[in-house]
């Protein structure tokens, strides 16, 4: 599998390592940096990677930062792109049976790195199941494609 991979300063100390399983997994990375724990900007680094995946150039995409909630709020900004925050292996799976999550995003700071590279595989070796989660991702494409057309206006409903 081929995966856009990016980090920033903050999650700089388990990204070698994680590059490391990925590849001695058999996976392709395409790596986005930064390369150094010099502080800098997250949405410099994950956004790149987020494209990559959007635009069909990686199969999947695994973005890092201190705490993984920038990195996810990034990467789902880029439309075709569903970025799950995992900090348990146990969503890790449920992320991608329920969601088709296509994009992972890890807590370099808050989450020790042997979790984290569980959470990276079982992440990577489940299949969306499909069914009735079908739907649903239907629905956010649609919702995506919505935004787009209507420049971010949303209809407002109640219920």
């Amino acid at each position: 599998m081929r995966i856009a991979f990016a980090n920033d300063h903050a999650a700089f100390e388990q990204r070698q390592a994680v590059l490391d399983a990925l590849r001695a997994d058999g996976h392709e990375v395409l790596d986005f940096g930064t390369k150094t724990s010099e502080s800098v900007d997250y949405p410099d680094f994950i956004a790149p990677a987020a494209e990559a995946l959007a635009a069909g150039q990686a199969d999947r995409a695994v973005v890092m930062c201190g705490s993984g909630v920038g990195a996810s709020i990034v990467a789902n900004k880029i439309p075709g792109v569903r970025c799950a925050l995992i900090t348990r292996v146990e969503d890790a799976a449920t992320t991608r049976q329920h969601n088709d999550s296509n994009a992972l995003a890890l807590s370099g700071r808050g989450v020790p790195l042997e979790t984290n590279l569980a959470i990276a595989r079982t992440w990577l070796a489940t299949p969306f199941e499909g069914g009735r989660h079908q739907r649903r991702v239907e629905k956010i494409a649609k919702l995506e494609e919505r935004v787009a057309r209507t420049g971010g206006a949303l209809r407002t409903t109640s219920r």
